[in-house]
């Protein structure tokens, strides 16, 4: 089994079982660290393991389990709190329409807290530990840079400061450059060595930052290749860094909106 599978299995798992301690904690918490009869505990446990995989489906619609996602962002913070309000409202269905019986409202505030504060520091804590094991030699995710110019070279950087599951190994330029290294990536030379590179570095992603005309060639390599491509919006001139990928009836689209005045 390849490491990015075997690290996204472990994820999956570890998020389950946080899921049913920290509800089980909630329990706890809210009627005393004792077992009540009035609210037995087996009843809780078992529509929390039955809600769980269903929680854990919600929250890998929102890709917050996508190596290359900061998990410290304010976006990803809210997918993870939507995704437990959801979990949460799961369970106060699943347990009255199971027992037909109600319970305190504020289990249900303790279960949200405890859960969204788990969950958010764990996958902040477990993201160090996926990014340190990709890029461990040899990275799982070997990236080839296309094109060196002022933002590639900010792109390069910013994979390796902030240790990025994406590890570039080596750089080609169209046109050709003098300079022979950036950050620690070798230049090795100009895009007539493509086919060699890809087969050489046993490159899995391409991020294209330059050599718009080139486009086609590259996308076609990468597909003969399985290969992910990517495209820096600086090579279709955009470089205010305000453009969106957005959605026109299915169809993703690169959306620049008009700066407000």
């Amino acid at each position: 089994m390849s490491r990015p599978k075997l690290l996204l299995i472990i994820w999956f798992i570890s998020d389950l079982i946080l899921f049913q301690v920290a509800f089980a904690f909630a329990y706890f918490l809210r009627v005393g660290f004792i077992l009540s009869s009035d609210f037995p505990f087996n009843k809780f446990i078992l529509i929390t393991s039955a809600i769980a995989p269903l929680w854990l489906l919600v929250l890998s619609t929102t890709r917050t389990f996508s190596f290359t996602r900061s998990q410290q962002t304010i976006r990803n913070t809210a997918y993870i709190g939507y995704s437990v309000l959801v979990g949460v409202a799961l369970f106060s269905l699943g347990y009255y329409f199971t027992y037909e019986a109600f319970f305190s409202r504020l289990l249900l505030v303790y279960a949200f807290a405890i859960t969204a504060i788990g969950v958010l520091v764990w996958h902040i804590l477990y993201s160090k530990i996926i990014r340190s094991a990709l890029r461990s030699n040899p990275p799982s995710f070997p990236t080839l840079i296309i094109g060196l110019t002022r933002e590639s070279k900010k792109l390069i950087e910013t994979l390796n400061a902030k240790k990025n599951p994406l590890v570039p190994v080596a750089i080609l330029d169209g046109r050709g450059t003098k300079e022979k290294e950036v950050d620690g990536v070798p230049v090795l030379g100009k895009l007539n060595k493509l086919e060699d590179v890809l087969e050489e570095k046993k490159i899995t992603h391409l991020i294209q930052c330059s050599d718009l005309e080139q486009s086609i060639n590259l996308l076609s390599a990468c597909r003969s290749k399985s290969i992910t491509y990517m495209l820096l919006p600086s090579v279709l001139g955009i470089v205010e860094r305000d453009e969106k990928i957005d959605s026109l009836e299915g169809l993703p689209v690169t959306t620049v909106k008009p700066n407000k005045k």
